[in-house]
């Protein structure tokens, strides 16, 4: 399978099993928790998408076919444009998300219990990187790229923990 073909499907698959995950077996009966479950489905898409730049310049470094490279390379031309814009939205979003919940469910399940230290970890790890993004947007530098793609490859990590721990 190409790379990209690959890419495609991984991230129909993420969307899909976060859909799954969050509607079918988290199922809740308030409507506020239901809004905090819609706002992390809307920061799941948003998210998903910014983290997609990597992988679409990887597969534009990586592949030989050249109508992929030229397509690819447009369509990121396109996206890079709205990259900060979505980071903040999507940023925005989960912490009404986060709030709701810490509001909602901290005094029911206890503000130690490992979903909600989880988010904690996840909402630091996503500060730690739009912090890197802003050093990088102010000033590139190799140092700069790598930092705010280890940030935001560990963010992901923390934060796809953080969605499959049951409560």
């Amino acid at each position: 399978m190409h790379h990209h073909k690959l890419w495609i499907f991984v991230n129909i698959a993420a969307i899909i099993l976060s859909i799954v995950y969050i509607w079918f077996l988290r199922p809740h009966d308030s409507s506020i928790l239901i809004t905090a479950q819609l706002l992390a489905q809307i920061g799941v898409i948003l998210f998903l998408i910014n983290i997609n730049m990597y992988f679409i310049f990887l597969v534009i470094r990586k592949t030989s076919l050249r109508k992929v490279k030229i397509s690819l390379a447009k369509f990121s031309r396109y996206l890079m444009k709205w990259h900060i814009k979505i980071a903040l939205y999507g940023t925005t979003i989960i912490f009404g998300h986060a709030l709701i919940n810490l509001f909602e469910l901290g005094p029911v399940i206890g503000f130690n219990h490992l979903k909600l230290l989880s988010g904690y970890l996840a909402i630091l790890c996503l500060l730690f990187t739009l912090f890197a993004g802003y050093l990088r947007h102010k000033k590139a530098s190799g140092f700069r790229r790598k930092f705010h793609l280890i940030t935001a490859f560990v963010f992901l990590g923390v934060f796809l923990f953080h969605m499959f721990v049951f409560i």
